[in-house]
């Protein structure tokens, strides 16, 4: 990385990109389901947004839904590269959950015949690759149509990795395949061309498996938003803060800070854990090729705060300024018992 840099004007781009003002749009669904949240306890919040899926408790197991819509000018363009990122991103979200994903649906409209069935030969692929049941959806294909994406899927989770888990003084660590490459121009990078299945699945059990044996607390996949989005989504549920390291992120050699801060990775994870259970998550990463760093550590201030060498600055405050608006304030900080 860069050594010498002006970190406040680095982290000033990185606050008015287009996906972290995206990711702010999300206020709006939030000030509405705000409304009910005070009232409920903290298994019934699992259900509503903050985390990357709903989670909803069934005995002794929790459902797990989500969905992805896509942008328009990526389905327009790259249609089948599209539809595998439509399911690799909920494949994404369903891990980062501590669950194992089950099946997915998708809906699209389209004009053009030869591109549709390039969309669904992606997500085709991609169902394939990760061991999903592609279990149907809408179509619609007419003249006069614009293009459009949605995929939604299932998973199971045992334990639950939840933002609600998120306390101070919890050890910050971020997982991210390193053996991809950029796409094009673009903040994608990608680690799964030319990779065989069973290595894909493998590297995604990783989480669900730390889970279960009580390893890790919360995490989010590192979407759009980068780097520093994905944390502040991490954080903000329950209103905590962190400060983080930049000379201590996983990234390849020679890495542009800027470009890589953006990243959404193909596989990529911010997480939190209790300090004792670091060296045990490091090593279960690195056992499957994936690099996994101690990026910082969660605090109670409710400012997102980053440091590079002998600079430091504030990035988000979150109680002056939402970010998503989906905040639990009066939620028990009481940290859970993951082995029960």
């Amino acid at each position: 990385m860069t050594e010498t840099l002006d970190l406040s004007a680095l982290l000033d781009t990185l606050r008015c990109t287009p996906a972290m003002r995206a990711k702010q749009a999300i206020q709006q669904p939030a000030a509405v389901i705000g409304q009910i949240k005070q009232t409920l306890t903290r298994e019934q919040l699992y259900a509503l947004p903050g985390d990357d899926t709903a989670a909803i408790a069934c005995g002794d197991h929790f459902q797990l839904l989500a969905i992805e819509g896509m942008l328009p000018a990526f389905v327009q363009t790259a249609p089948w590269f599209a539809g595998w990122s439509a399911v690799m991103a909920n494949v994404s979200d369903i891990t980062a959950m501590g669950g194992r994903a089950t099946a997915v649906v998708n809906a699209y409209w389209h004009h053009e015949d030869a591109a549709a069935q390039q969309l669904l030969a992606g997500i085709h692929a991609a169902c394939e690759a990760y061991g999903l049941l592609l279990a149907g959806g809408h179509t619609s294909l007419a003249a006069q149509n614009p293009t459009a994406l949605a995929v939604a899927i299932t998973g199971i989770a045992h334990t639950l990795l939840s933002t609600l888990h998120v306390t101070p003084c919890q050890v910050i660590a971020m997982a991210v395949d390193l053996e991809g490459y950029w796409h094009a121009d673009s903040t994608y990078w990608k680690a799964f061309e030319g990779v065989p299945a069973e290595r894909l699945r493998s590297k995604l059990e990783v989480l669900p498996r730390l889970a279960e044996a009580g390893l890790l607390r919360a995490a989010k996949d590192i979407s759009n938003a980068g780097v520093l989005g994905s944390l502040l989504m991490l954080l903000e549920t329950t209103g905590c803060g962190a400060t983080i390291d930049l000379q201590t992120l996983p990234c390849p050699p020679d890495a542009d800070l800027e470009r890589w801060l953006q990243v959404f990775p193909s596989y990529g994870f911010v997480m939190t854990l209790d300090e004792r259970d670091w060296p045990q998550v490091q090593t279960a990463f690195a056992f499957e090729g994936v690099r996994c760093e101690r990026i910082g550590q969660v605090n109670a201030s409710g400012t997102l705060s980053v440091r590079n060498r002998e600079q430091h600055d504030e990035f988000w405050n979150l109680r002056e300024q939402a970010f998503t608006g989906f905040s639990y304030p009066h939620l028990d900080l009481t940290p859970l018992n993951l082995n029960q």
